[in-house]
């Protein structure tokens, strides 16, 4: 059903879904136009959907049986969320990751969802100063 009621309308769907995940941030002008020539491709549309869905199932799943028998990271590990969005509201990030990496860095962006286009400068800011 998702597939299709994106399917309808894909412009209207981006806009409603950058305003809701955003925060509150405008993307920039060539992001935004990426977004919307990718997603008047019904595959790109289904491979979204099936992404969301297995986040929400399969995906827990293995995270929770891997976790029982994985090794932790070892290498540092840079881990990026958005501090306005449902990952930063929610969760103590550094502390989650540490449950699975040894040297965990990294920090909260001015975002929501989609760090990279919402923040660009403190996203390569960020990565740059990790990779140094």
């Amino acid at each position: 059903m998702p597939e299709k009621l994106i399917g309808a309308d894909p412009e209207f769907w981006l806009s409603s879904a950058i305003l809701r995940m955003s925060g509150g941030n405008d993307f920039d002008p060539g992001a935004r136009a990426e977004y919307s020539r990718c997603f008047s491709d019904p595959a790109t549309i289904a491979a979204s959907c099936a992404d969301y869905r297995a986040a929400a199932t399969v995906d827990l799943e293995h995270d929770d049986a891997t976790a029982l028998t994985a090794a932790k990271i070892t290498c540092p590990t840079l881990v990026l969320w958005g501090d306005r969005g449902l990952v930063g509201h929610h969760y103590n990030v550094l502390d989650v990751w540490r449950e699975y990496a040894n040297d965990v860095r990294g920090m909260g962006l001015p975002a929501g969802h989609f760090i990279a286009e919402e923040a660009p400068g403190e996203t390569h800011a960020a990565l740059r100063d990790f990779l140094g």
